[in-house]
């Protein structure tokens, strides 16, 4: 079936424009085109678009409102800027309702692409209910005392850059919503960046004070909807396994940006039990309670429950949010690596087996000679691998001991 897709723009010029651009995309798309917010909505009301790409600057409704009305009637749909208006204020009025910034004038293979990747990763859910849900967010929940530190730094009038991308990097809601605004087209950086105080110090203290204090786009975790979800155990696991991924790309000699990207991936691998944690509380309730009662892994008992693993979830918003495919590809894969067709090393293999060897910190099976629990040897095997497990594992120990991953 066809994916449906609504371009708006005030422009006429920019509408044939787009028209050519995508002419060869029409085998694969039904492409409407319309002139303003209000016709984009009339639209909508009458029939149904999988993405909808949109300028800025209009006349009656500009982009961020109509935008941010899509995200409240259809949050099924992917929400795209396409624009040459790169402004702040207007930047920071788009940063939440839209998924993903593209700047005009758009190359036709980047326009294709970004589309392309954007209804591939509906595939990712077949869940409507949870696909609406996740499009809706447009931000994570942090530690609330983490929240509170960094709302008292930003409005000190002594604020420190620097204090405050120590903060965020402790925190893994923070962490995910900085790594994907500063690699997004919003902010036009020259490269991919992994590491979350890196990011801060780019970003600078005006725009990353008008970002947390004006545009909201963090907010602090309710523990009274899961009394028993611990988000910062779920902090340590995440940056103990970026570590190890990084170290693990390091040794297999992989290139910077695979390292960069793996690190990363590392990070935010589990980020959809946050999103699940916090959306569905309930669900979330009964999920512990099945894996109380019955011998079943955390990603098979989320499935019995909601329909999707915390790794769909996660790997879902992390796309739509416009992170690269490799990280993606990792979180959405990495407790079944043998579903992505790899064949060589990639950021998903350092994920797969960083994950399980932290895992395996809890309950070290290496004096019995096993393999850790849940680690996908045959995926290995495939890939030309299975003999590097021990080094692996010699370097997880290294890190435990040198006091890396306490």
């Amino acid at each position: 079936m066809k994916k449906r897709v609504l371009f708006v723009d005030d422009e006429p010029n920019v509408l044939q424009s787009i028209r050519r651009l995508l002419h060869s995309a029409r085998a694969e798309w039904n492409m409407q085109f319309v002139k303003s917010g209000p016709e984009a909505l009339a639209v909508l009301a009458q029939e149904a678009f999988d993405v909808v790409v949109t300028d800025m600057r209009m006349p009656k409704m500009d982009g961020a409102q109509l935008l941010t009305e899509i995200k409240d009637r259809y949050p099924h749909m992917v929400r795209i800027v396409l624009s040459g208006h790169s402004d702040q204020e207007m930047i920071l009025r788009s940063v939440r309702p839209a998924h993903q910034y593209l700047s005009k004038p758009a190359e036709a293979e980047a326009l294709k692409s970004t589309i392309s990747r954007a209804c591939a990763l509906r595939e990712l859910l077949s869940q409507e209910t949870l696909k609406s849900v996740v499009s809706r967010i447009d931000a994570l929940p942090s530690l609330p005392s983490l929240y509170a530190e960094i709302v008292e730094e930003l409005m000190s009038p002594n604020a420190s850059i620097q204090k405050i991308g120590k903060v965020i990097a402790k925190d893994l809601g923070m962490t995910t919503k900085v790594l994907q605004l500063v690699n997004s087209a919003f902010f036009a950086l020259p490269r991919r960046i992994s590491d979350p105080s890196q990011a801060v110090s780019l970003l600078g203290l005006d725009t990353v004070k008008a970002l947390v204090l004006t545009v909201e786009v963090f907010s602090k975790f309710d523990q009274n909807k899961l009394a028993t979800f611990d988000i910062e155990s779920l902090w340590n696991h995440s940056i103990a396994t970026g570590q190890l991924v990084k170290s693990i790309a390091r040794i297999e000699a992989a290139g910077k940006q695979v390292q960069d990207d793996a690190y990363m991936a590392g990070l935010l691998h589990d980020i959809g039990k946050l999103v699940l944690a916090d959306n569905y509380p309930d669900q979330y309730r009964e999920i512990q309670g099945v894996l109380a009662h019955e011998h079943l892994a955390l990603a098979d008992a989320e499935v019995q429950i909601l329909g999707a693993s915390h790794a769909e979830v996660g790997a879902y918003l992390l796309g739509l949010w416009g992170l690269p495919d490799p990280i993606v590809e990792a979180v959405a894969f990495h407790h079944r690596p043998q579903d992505c067709p790899a064949n060589s090393f990639i950021p998903l293999v350092a994920v797969h087996v960083a994950n399980v060897l932290q895992y395996d910190n809890t309950c070290p099976r290496s004096d019995t000679g096993e393999e850790p629990v849940g680690l996908d040897a045959d995926f290995l095997f495939k890939i030309g691998l299975n003999e590097r497990i021990e080094l692996w594992r010699d370097e997880n120990s290294q890190m435990i001991s040198g006091g890396v991953n306490s």
